[in-house]
């Protein structure tokens, strides 16, 4: 079993640091000198919010197990259940080897405050603790989201990996979304520097490589920039400003 990092998952699948309300401005610039059968390929596809934006070749890798477990029972043609109690929740989150691990991805991250990891059953939806209508509401919001993503993603290529053992094709373009330094702390350490330093070995070998982040380091440069609020977490309202980035080459 892989560690997991406890990051990034969503806004139409809910997913903490969910890229889904800037894709619109970012894709443009990742995608605008994409040539017909290019590859797209996301190291940390997490909830998808990007990748199902995108047509033609694609692949998608998280190193959460159960999240790409998921996403390929979904392509398979599996249903998640139309109610997920508090106490099923539970649970799984206690048991999780005695579910199948799309399902207790499926439980884990949508029915989990701020998407986080088995991170609390959510409560945001109206109703009181325990009330059967509010968990049979939830439970309809968390299906109607997940199944209106499945024929987006219905050709991506998933994979299990650390994102430095992909293998990507060549001439690839590379988008990159990992866990943010000095924000959220995970379960397993992220190599900051190392990740970037992978990132100048695949901008060097041919491949378009941009990476979604507050900072960077000095020999990249900042091609997209907005103020995005935050609205997932218990920081729900604060303003952050979110960057691209890519290798600077000249």
């Amino acid at each position: 079993m892989k560690h997991l990092y406890n990051y990034h998952l969503y806004e139409v699948m809910k997913y903490m640091g969910s890229k889904n309300k800037i894709a619109k401005n970012i894709l443009p610039f990742i995608l605008k000198d994409r040539t017909p059968d290019q590859w797209y390929v996301e190291p940390f596809v997490g909830g998808c919010n990007m990748i199902d934006k995108v047509s033609g070749k694609r692949m998608g890798n998280d190193i959460n197990f159960y999240l790409i477990e998921m996403w390929k029972a979904l392509q398979r043609g599996w249903i998640p259940p139309e109610l997920v109690t508090e106490d099923m929740y539970n649970d799984i989150r206690k048991n999780k080897d005695d579910y199948e691990p799309h399902l207790v991805a499926y439980v884990g991250f949508l029915f989990s405050f701020a998407a986080k990891w088995f991170g609390g059953y959510r409560r945001d939806v109206a109703g009181s603790k325990g009330d059967m209508e509010n968990m049979k509401t939830q439970s309809r919001i968390a299906l109607k989201s997940i199944m209106e993503q499945v024929p987006k993603i219905k050709d991506v290529i998933f994979s299990n990996l650390n994102y430095w053992e992909i293998p990507i094709p060549d001439n690839s373009i590379i988008y990159c979304d990992p866990p943010y330094g000095g924000t959220t702390k995970y379960k397993d350490n992220f190599d900051h520097p190392k990740f970037w330093e992978w990132v100048r070995k695949m901008s060097n070998s041919g491949h378009q490589v941009f990476v979604s982040e507050y900072n960077a380091p000095d020999d990249f440069i900042c091609i997209w920039e907005k103020d995005v609020k935050t609205t997932l977490s218990k920081q729900a309202g604060i303003v952050s400003r979110e960057k691209l980035f890519v290798l600077n080459t000249e």
